[in-house]
């Protein structure tokens, strides 16, 4: 089973939190990290046909990513645009069928706090609402939507912190693929 994690960081190099749950992901057996930064540093150079083969190779996926202004980086919005709209807008039959039921999964890291994600908070919204454009879109693919797996003050955790979260991913995506054969 391949899980194809998409990390769409500007900076995935420098980044610390993204960076260590990437490094975590990729020691699970079947799982696969995508830098699509060092891909694509020029967001309109996405090869579509590259990036329609590594869905088609994808079993689940984990699009992972830093919250930036309430939404997605830049980098997966184009990668939206150009993937998503030859697949299941210009060749939906061809391709995005072939795509029916995939598991997709969110991993996020915010930089504030999780009180600061709530109606009463700076930000006014859960961290899962202003991702629900995303649930949306996997709805609009015929993809199952698997609850977020979140980080919360990303650019302030400890080493210790950012270990524990590692963790805490890495066991999300073991229990989220099943039990493996042995």
């Amino acid at each position: 089973m391949t899980t194809r994690v998409l990390v769409f960081h500007p900076d995935y190099a420098r980044s610390h939190a993204n960076r260590a749950l990437g490094e975590a992901a990729a020691q699970l057996a079947g799982v696969v990290v995508h830098d699509m930064g060092s891909l694509y540093p020029d967001p309109r150079s996405i090869d579509v046909d590259a990036e329609v083969e590594r869905l088609f190779s994808a079993e689940r996926l984990i699009l992972q990513f830093p919250v930036q202004w309430y939404s997605t980086p830049p980098l997966l919005k184009a990668w939206q645009d150009v993937v998503l709209t030859r697949m299941y807008y210009l060749r939906p039959e061809q391709e995005g069928e072939r795509l029916r039921d995939l598991p997709v999964m969110v991993a996020a890291t915010a930089g504030n706090v999780p009180e600061a994600y709530r109606p009463d908070g700076v930000n006014l919204f859960s961290l899962a609402e202003l991702l629900r454009p995303l649930q949306s879109t996997a709805s609009r693919c015929a993809w199952r939507w698997t609850e977020p797996f979140l980080v919360y003050r990303a650019n302030k955790l400890s080493d210790e912190e950012r270990g524990e979260a590692a963790r805490s991913y890495v066991e999300r995506i073991e229990r989220w693929r099943g039990p493996h054969p042995a």
